[in-house]
C-alpha cells in the first residue's frame, strides 16, 4: 500500500484526531528515547569507558542509524506490533482507542522517567494497545494470540537468555584473557566496550523504534483508509521521522536513567562491561530479526546481572534488581488498565 508524504499531510489537515495520534506516537517515541535508550550505553558510562555526555550523543546517533538502517532490511518487529491487536471496523472509535493507548503509554513512561525508574516502554506499548483493544471490543476478540505469544517468547529471551549470556560470556572472557597484561587488556576492552555499546544502541533503535513506527503506521492507515488491515510497508519518510524523534529524545533526556542501571546495580570493570554489551547485542539482535518484541531495558539489566553473578552472587544488588522487576511486572496490568480507562473516557467525549 503506497503512502506518500503529500497524502499524509492532507490527511492530517482533514482529520484532527489523526494529527493528535501522530503527535502522541511521536511523543511516545521521544519518551522511549529518553528512558530506554540510555540503558544501551549505561555500562559504558558505569565503567568510565566514556563520559555521560559523549555516550549519550553516541547513543542518539546509533538510535537513528539503527532504526533507519535495519528497518530498511527487516521490519519484523514492527509488523508483529502492527498485527497484535484489531481495533474493529469503526475507524473513528479505532482512532480514539489508539489515541487513548498512546496517552496511557506516555503518562506511564513520563512518570517512570521522572522518578528515574528504567521501566520498559516496550511493555508499556504492548500493554497500552492491548488494553485499548479490549476496551473497544469488549473482550479479547481484538487481541491476536499468535502475535502475543511472541511477547512471551521475548520475555524468555530477555530474562533467561540475557542473564545466561551475561554469565557465559563473562566466564569465557575470564578463561581466555585471564593471563593478559592487565593494563593493556583494560585499555583494549575499554575500546571494545564502546563498540559494543554502540551496537546495543543500534539494535535498540531497531527494536524499540520499530514498535512506535508501527503505531504511527497503524494510526495513518486507519485515518486514511479506515482500517489497519493490509500490507504494512513503511514509507521512507515515516522511518526517517520516527528515527529522528527517538534520537532527539535520547540526546535531550538520556542522562537521568544511566546511573540506575550502569552504576548502581553492579560494580563492573571494562571487560565485564564488554561482556554485558555483547550479551545484549546477541539477545536483542536475535529477537529483532525474528520479529519478537523484547524490552531492551529488561535485556540489558539481566545481562548486567548475569555478569555480576559470574564471579559472586553477592556482587549483584538484588534489592535494586527486584525493584526493577516489580516495575516490569506492574507495567502490563498497570498501563493496560490505564489505556482501558482512557479509551472509555475518550469515547465519551470524542
Amino acid at each position: 500500500m503506497d503512502l506518500d508524504f503529500t497524502t499524509f499531510l492532507q490527511a492530517l489537515v482533514n482529520d484532527p484526531i489523526l494529527g493528535l495520534i501522530v503527535l502522541l506516537c511521536l511523543g511516545g517515541t521521544f519518551v522511549n528515547g529518553a528512558t530506554d535508550a540510555p540503558n544501551a550505553i549505561a555500562t559504558v558510562v558505569g565503567t568510565k569507558a566514556m563520559k555521560p555526555g559523549p555516550a549519550v550523543i553516541m547513543a542518539a546517533i546509533c538510535n537513528f542509524v539503527g532504526l533507519f538502517g535495519i528497518t530498511m532490511v527487516s521490519s519484523a518487529v514492527a509488523k508483529t506490533i502492527f498485527n497484535m491487536v484489531d481495533f474493529g471496523g469503526d475507524y473513528h472509535a479505532a482512532l480514539v482507542a489508539l489515541a487513548a493507548a498512546m496517552v496511557a503509554i506516555i503518562v506511564w513512561g513520563a512518570t517512570a522517567w521522572y522518578f528515574g525508574i528504567p521501566t520498559s516502554q516496550s511493555h508499556s506499548l504492548i500493554a497500552g494497545i492491548t488494553g485499548a483493544a479490549i476496551a473497544l471490543q469488549g473482550g479479547l476478540a481484538g487481541v491476536n494470540p499468535h502475535e502475543w505469544m511472541k511477547v512471551i517468547y521475548g520475555l524468555v529471551i530477555s530474562t533467561g537468555l540475557g542473564f545466561g549470556c551475561g554469565y557465559l560470556f563473562t566466564r569465557i572472557i575470564r578463561l581466555t584473557c585471564g593471563r593478559l597484561n592487565r593494563m593493556k587488556a583494560t585499555r583494549g576492552f575499554r575500546y571494545a566496550q564502546i563498540v559494543g555499546g554502540a551496537g546495543v544502541a543500534l539494535l535498540h533503535g531497531a527494536q524499540d523504534g520499530q514498535k512506535f513506527l508501527s503505531m504511527v503506521m497503524l494510526g495513518v492507515m486507519i485515518g486514511i483508509y479506515g482500517s489497519g488491515e493490509g500490507d504494512a510497508t513503511f514509507p521512507l519518510w515515516m522511518i526517517a521521522l520516527v528515527s529522528f524523534t527517538m534520537a532527539l529524545g535520547t540526546a535531550l533526556g538520556g542522562k537521568k536513567i544511566i546511573k540506575s542501571v550502569g552504576v548502581d546495580m553492579v560494580n563492573m570493570e571494562s571487560w565485564q562491561g564488554f561482556a554485558a554489551c555483547l550479551s545484549s547485542c546477541f539477545c536483542i539482535g536475535l529477537a529483532t530479526f525474528t520479529g519478537m518484541p523484547v524490552s531492551t531495558t529488561h535485556t540489558n539489566t539481566t545481562a548486567i546481572m548475569g555478569v555480576g553473578a559470574e564471579k559472586r552472587l553477592k556482587n549483584v544488588k538484588w534489592n535494586l534488581a527486584g525493584n526493577m522487576v516489580l516495575t516490569w511486572i506492574l507495567t502490563f496490568p498497570g498501563c493496560g488498565l490505564l489505556a482501558f480507562a482512557f479509551t472509555h473516557l475518550f469515547l465519551m467525549f470524542m
